[in-house]
């Protein structure tokens, strides 16, 4: 059994949507979902609201993600449930590249960047929001040549056999930036690849991985 995640919720005096977040946090810490939950007036504390980076009410903590604005009590269970584990990562900065939030989810990773393997579920996902699929990749990229994303290596490698061409192509980008020489043969393999948008790119993979002549 997951523990529940911890809220710390700001609140401030005339703010219209307080009230309905932390009866909805109420609710989840009567059920269990919820573990300790603490509620700051930004009024009373500014100097806590400082240290958080809180500029509006509702701000809310919940686990390992910031929260702002309103929130159904169903949207805060699903947040709670999601607080524990991959699949509630990749929700995360679903959410935040959603929102323009690029900047947050690249602080989001960068506290631990074993968050990034869950991305690869965007990655694999064709239907998945073009800006969120862009900011995905980018957040990989900045990682180049990085044992993090080596370490990513197998996953990205079963991408490249992925139904969608999209998929593959991006797979065999991101092998390219591994810098590995263990990304070789399976890039190599896609030079084949029935799309023409999955050669080239495969191709100019190739080069990058060959100029490294990374040794693993």
């Amino acid at each position: 059994m997951t523990t529940p995640p911890d809220a710390l919720l700001f609140v401030a005096p005339g703010c219209p949507h307080c009230a309905t977040v932390l009866r909805g946090l109420d609710e989840l810490a009567g059920q269990g979902r919820v573990g300790k939950l603490t509620v700051v007036d930004v009024a009373e504390h500014p100097e806590q609201a400082e240290k958080f980076g809180v500029r509006a009410a509702p701000w809310l903590r919940l686990g390992p993600f910031t929260l702002t604005g309103a929130h159904s009590s169903a949207e805060l269970r699903q947040w709670a449930e999601w607080a524990n584990g991959e699949e509630g990562t990749a929700h995360y900065v679903e959410h935040l590249l959603k929102q323009g939030g690029y900047q947050q989810a690249a602080a989001f990773i960068d506290v631990n960047m074993r968050r990034l393997k869950p991305l690869l579920a965007i990655v694999a996902d064709p239907g998945a929001d073009l800006h969120v699929r862009l900011g995905v990749s980018a957040l990989l990229e900045a990682h180049a040549n990085t044992p993090v994303l080596q370490s990513l290596l197998p996953q990205l490698a079963e991408l490249t056999r992925h139904a969608d061409y999209r998929v593959r192509a991006d797979a065999c980008y991101l092998l390219g930036l591994t810098g590995s020489a263990a990304a070789l043969t399976p890039v190599e393999a896609c030079l084949d690849d029935a799309h023409k948008e999955v050669r080239e790119i495969a191709a100019e993979a190739m080069d990058a991985l060959k100029k490294r002549n990374v040794k693993t």
